[in-house]
Parts: structure tokens; C-alpha cells; sequence
């Protein structure tokens, strides 16, 4: 009798195991490795998309944005972390959006592109306006508007590899040098700058500590004054697609 009552604990115990470990971890960090595939087939060195291409593999952004949606960011991650799940969702999403409205000249075609509640994370929902304004910009790094993208020409490219948490610092360095020198969407000379609306909206993130001319100066290939002039340029709302 105690030898059949053992095995029927041992079997109940291996029984056990192996449920529990076919349980998925829900709180794994992602690596992010199938947005960077897609970013890399589809998305120029411009930051332009094949959206008609693109449209083809949407199952595999959806299952990208699963696997985000199941392993929410936790306190116990680090803030470049936190940065990479957030910028990546975002332009994700994004891409998301315009894939189910596609052919669409513009984002703004779309019904409340930035107010529509649909993002998953955990168990809740977000909209792309929620994860841009109330969690990236609550983050205190100004950078971001560089790496988020719009869907637009006049936006930050959306880059070709996704934001990593071992590389944040040099990709938020690198896509902020890239936007301010870029002369299709800034105009900078010595005593004028023709900024980007982006530093007009946002303008109290890049000037909590210095002017908007001393945030730019460090970043701009040409010497500009403390006191130059600051205009801002017309936004081009049209899709980023490759032409």
C-alpha cells in the first residue's frame, strides 16, 4: 500500500511539473528581434515604407505586438528597458494602424488615429496618444521625439532596426543628430533656425534646463547663436511610403 501511494504522489508530482512549466512566462523581457526583421525588409535607409509589402507579413507584426502585449513592462526594469518596449510599440502600432486602413494617403485620413484605445498591454488598452504623452514623455528623455514615428514625411524616419536597451543611448543619440542636421525637415543657419513643428509642440521637453537654441546647438553641424531668430516650417502629413 505505501508503495502504490508513492507512485501515485510521484506521478502526481511529475504530473504537476510539467503543467506548470508549459505555462508561458508572461513577464520575460522581449528581444525585440521580429520588429527588427520586418524593420529590415521593409523600411528604407530614408525611413520610408513598403506598406504594400509589408501588408503581405502583417500576421508577423501582429504576433510581434502579442508578444508585447503579454510581457508588460514591470518596476524591476531598467529605464532603457522600458524605452526600447515603448518606442518600439509605438512605431509598431503605428505601422498597425496604417496596415488596416491601407491604401490611405495620410494618417490623419484615419479617424483618431492617436485617440483610438486598442493597443494592448497586459490587460489593458491604450491609445498611441496614452503611450506617446502619458508614459514616453513622463519618462524625461526629450529624445524620444526623434524616435517615435508619425507615419508622415515631415516625422523622425522610422529607422531600420529596432531600439535595443544595450544601444538606447547611441540610437537616441544618433536619430537626434539625423533629425536636427536633416535639411528636409529643419533649416539652420548661424542667427535663424527653421525648426520642425515637433520643437514648437513639445517645446517644454527640450527646454527644462536651456533655450531651444542651446538644446540644438550641441547636435547641429553648423555654429549657431544663443539668440538666433526661431521660425517654424509647414509639417508634410502625406505617408511616408516609398515611392
Amino acid at each position: 500500500m505505501k508503495v502504490f501511494t508513492l507512485i501515485l504522489f510521484t506521478l502526481f508530482s511529475l504530473g504537476f511539473t510539467s503543467t506548470s512549466n508549459s505555462v508561458p512566462n508572461t513577464n520575460s523581457k522581449p528581444s525585440h528581434a521580429e520588429w527588427n526583421t520586418l524593420l529590415g525588409k521593409y523600411v528604407d535607409q530614408k525611413g520610408n515604407v513598403n506598406y504594400k509589402g509589408f501588408k503581405k507579413n502583417a500576421f508577423a507584426l501582429s504576433t510581434y505586438l502579442d508578444s508585447l502585449a503579454k510581457n508588460a513592462p514591470t518596476d524591476q526594469w531598467s529605464k532603457d528597458e522600458k524605452l526600447a518596449y515603448y518606442i518600439n510599440l509605438y512605431n509598431a502600432a503605428t505601422v498597425k494602424l496604417i496596415l488596416d486602413n491601407y491604401p490611405v494617403k495620410s494618417i490623419k485620413d484615419i479617424k483618431s488615429p492617436w485617440d483610438q484605445e486598442w493597443v494592448k498591454i497586459g490587460n489593458k488598452t491604450y491609445s498611441l496618444g496614452t503611450i506617446e504623452h502619458k508614459i514616453l514623455r513622463k519618462m524625461n528623455e526629450p529624445r524620444i521625439h526623434f524616435a517615435i514615428n508619425c507615419a508622415s514625411y515631415s516625422c523622425p524616419k522610422l529607422e531600420n532596426t529596432a531600439y535595443l536597451p544595450a544601444t538606447m543611448e547611441a540610437q537616441l543619440q544618433k536619430a537626434t543628430f539625423s533629425f536636427i542636421n536633416d535639411t528636409t525637415r529643419n533649416t539652420i543657419s548661424e542667427n535663424e533656425l527653421q525648426l520642425s513643428n515637433i520643437f514648437k509642440w513639445y517645446k517644454s521637453d527640450f527646454t527644462t534646463k536651456v533655450s531651444l537654441q542651446e538644446y540644438i546647438k550641441p547636435y547641429s553641424k553648423i555654429a549657431i547663436s544663443t539668440d538666433a531668430k526661431v521660425k517654424y516650417l509647414d509639417y508634410n502629413w502625406s505617408l511616408n511610403e516609398i515611392k
